[in-house]
Parts: C-alpha cells; sequence; structure tokens
C-alpha cells in the first residue's frame, strides 16, 4: 500500500516523546518535562510588534520561493557580521524552518546509493532523510572522552568513493559539543582534496557559553566555503520555534536547486514569520545575549546537580540547552529489583516513577546514554532532578 521509503523510514523519536508528555499533561499527571528541545522564553516583544505592524500594512501575500529579498539582506549581514562569512542574497534560501532547509539539500544532493556520513551522537531526522533520498547513512560515533566530536582520523576512516557529504553538527543536538577552528580546520584537512560536500547545523551558533567563540564551518577556508551548506534559522536564538523559519547559505548553484525543490513542495515560508525574521535579525540583539546567559546559568545548575547523583557522569555541554548524561552503569544491574536493559527502559523508568521526562540515547544512535533540556526554569530542573535522584538512590548496589 505504501511507498518503500515510508517503510524504511520510522516517526522521529523526540516527536514521539513529546507527544506522550502532552497526553499525560491532558490528564493533568503531574510531570516536570525535561525533554523539550525549545526554548521556554517567549519571542522577544520588538518581534511581535513587527508582525502586528506587517498585519496592519497587509503584508500577507505570497513571497518569491526563495525568501524576501530584504529578509535574506539581513541574513547575509547577520552572517557577515557575527560569523565573518559572506553570502550574497542569491547564495541564500528561507525554509519552513531549519528542517526543511536539510531536507531540501539533501535531496539537492543525494542520489540512490550515495553514502552521507553523520557523526554520532546524532540528531536523528539526518538519516532518516537521507534515507528518504535513497541514500545511505554512515554513523561515526564520537568518542566520550574526546567530548563527543569527531577526530580527523575516524573521518578518513568513513570516507569511500560512495561518500556524498557529511552532515556536522556545532553545537550539537543532543551532546552540546562545539567544534572549535582548529578542530575544524583539521577536518577540513581531510575532506579537502575529496569531492564530497559538509552540510553543517548550526542552528545552535549563538547558545555557546563560556566565552567560546562560535566558528561556522564556512570560514575556515575559501576550500571550504565553496564545500559547505550552512543551515541555521531563528528558532533557537530568538525564541521562535513555532514561527517555522530557517534558511541554508551556499554556493549559487545548490542553493538554485533547491529552490527548484520547494518551489514544488512548500513555495515560500510563511510571510508574516518572515517579517518576524526580518526584525530578528535587524533589530535589537539584546534578548539573544540574555537567553545565553540564562541558558548558561541552567547549565552550570544542573550539571552541578548531576554531579551529586551516583553512577552519572556527564561531559560538560558547550553549547545549546542539552546534556547528555551516562547511565550505563543503570542499564541490566544484576542485582536491581527492576533489570533495565537499555535508554529505553531507563527514560521509562523516570517517566513512570520519578513522573520526568527524558529522551533515551538510543534516538540519538547512543544507548548509553539520556538527553536532558534544561530549557526548563531553574525551579523544575531541580524539582525534575531531586525526583530522578530519588528514583535511582536505591538503584545500584
Amino acid at each position: 500500500m505504501y511507498s518503500n521509503r515510508i517503510k524504511n523510514i520510522s516517526l522521529s523519536p523526540t516527536m514521539r516523546i513529546a507527544a506522550q508528555a502532552v497526553t499525560m499533561k491532558q490528564k493533568n499527571i503531574d510531570l516536570i518535562d525535561l525533554s523539550v528541545g525549545e526554548p521556554d522564553m517567549p519571542t522577544p516583544e520588538n518581534i511581535k510588534e513587527a508582525v502586528r505592524r506587517a498585519l496592519a500594512a497587509n503584508l500577507t501575500k505570497y513571497t518569491i520561493n526563495r525568501g524576501l529579498l530584504e529578509l535574506r539582506q539581513a541574513i547575509s549581514d547577520r552572517l557577515r557580521q557575527d560569523y565573518q562569512v559572506t553570502y550574497d542574497v542569491d547564495e541564500l534560501i528561507v525554509s519552513n524552518g531549519a528542517k526543511q532547509c536539510l531536507f531540501n539539500i539533501i535531496m539537492t544532493l543525494v542520489n540512490k546509493g550515495d553514502q552521507v556520513i553523520i557523526p554520532g551522537p546524532y540528531y536523528p531526522s539526518y538519516a532518516e532523510m537521507v534515507k528518504l533520498a535513497d541514500g545511505v547513512p554512515i554513523h561515526i560515533m564520537a568518542r566520550e572522552e574526546n567530548n563527543f566530536k569527531i577526530q580527523p582520523d575516524e573521518l578518513e576512516q568513513s570516507i569511500s568513493e560512495n561518500t556524498k557529504a557529511i552532515i556536522l553538527c556545532s553545537p550539537s543536538n543532543p551532546t552540546g559539543a562545539v567544534y572549535s577552528r582548529v578542530e575544524l580546520s583539521a577536518l577540513a584537512e581531510v575532506v579537502k582534496n575529496k569531492d564530497l560536500f559538509i552540510i553543517s547545523d548550526e542552528v545552535y551558533a549563538k547558545l555557546i557559553y563560556e566565552g567560546t567563540n562560535f566558528c561556522s564551518i564556512s570560514s575556515v577556508n575559501d576550500d571550504l566555503r565553496e564545500k559547505s551548506i550552512v543551515v541555521t534559522g531563528v528558532s533557537k536564538s530568538y525564541a521562535m520555534t513555532g514561527w517555522r523559519i530557517g534558511y541554508a547559505a551556499g554556493n549559487r548553484e545548490i542553493i538554485e536547486a533547491a529552490d527548484k525543490i520547494q518551489s514544488h513542495s512548500t513555495s515560500n515560508a510563511c510571510t508574516i514569520s518572515q517579517y518576524a525574521a526580518l526584525e530578528a535579525l535587524s533589530g535589537p540583539q539584546d534578548s539573544v545575549d540574555q537567553m545565553r546567559k540564562t541558558f548558561e546559568e541552567r547549565r552550570n545548575f544542573i550539571l552541578n546537580m548531576l554531579s551529586d547523583i551516583r553512577g552519572m557522569e556527564c561531559v560538560k555541554p558547550m553549547g545549546a540547552f542539552y546534556v547528555f548524561p551516562n547511565i550505563s552503569q543503570y542499564i541490566k544491574v544484576k542485582n536491581s529489583k527492576i533489570r533495565l536493559e537499555n535508554s529505553g527502559d531507563f527514560a521509562q523508568f523516570l517517566l513512570d516513577k520519578a513522573r520526568v521526562v527524558v529522551v533515551p540515547g538510543s534516538a540519538f544512535g547512543s544507548d548509553n546514554h539520556i538527553r536532558i533540556s534544561y530549557s526548563n526554569s531553574i525551579d523544575n530542573i531541580e524539582e525534575g532532578l531531586h525526583r530522578i535522584s530519588e528514583a535511582l538512590s536505591d538503584f545500584l548496589p
């Protein structure tokens, strides 16, 4: 009945967890949700006011497929100012969220049988998109001792004659890992003479901590710029997830091809949302820095609480708003009354016993971990971690 491409993919695990949490909340179950992948802050007032002005001016018609010219100019200006990368307006496309940008680019580049390297732990939709394009996802699992960042030799060993692209995510969902310029340069040396592309998901770029300087993949050198397609958006940095605005930057031919695909799927992104994004990028940036400071405070708080939970170790994330603690000491414990076989069992145990929602690491390719979001209030984080600690207090021998 269904096409083979539908049979070969699965529903996003993070969306499935979110749906379960919503159902429980609707039943008035006392729940602490630490699975959420979006800022809990409201969209800044200046952005909402810009939308009111656009509505009053009846700016509600179609735009050209690849996005408002003034918005693409604002994107170009922001990329140059923030990350020292230069893209002309015809090297940019605006889509319905960064996820659609990724889909458009993958559909543009990948042919049947092409291999796409996806370092793990990874955002689950990457592999599913590759499979939808009839490509083959190749996973490299970054090691915890390397702060969840792949090393040049690991990348070299994974490249074959069928490799078409690599998908990097920095800052990372789910680990919060951030690649430095030096680290990206080392990866660039591996790919510089190879006929492949780098798709760089940089949607969390503004949420980095401890004074870390974010480096965009396309800024490393001119050769890498030609091989790279940068994908980002306003969702995470401006608390605008529901507005659904993402954008991609790359060489003209790739962007023009992505434009063709988008023209036959969604056409232009929501017009009103484009005006919201225009204000976000060209207006005051104070709210972005305040959000970053808030998340850094929460990160420090949650790491401190995790350090007091016996048997749970966690690499310090340098970006995004997730921690990815190791739970391997709780898996298959022989003398426990409850035997947990994997991270899914562990997440279900926390949901049933502690009424706390987390995402099993298996969703991201690592069954020894769980993802906990600190996109929540300090009070809720404290209560959630206290519940987790209590639920696990008598678990280990």
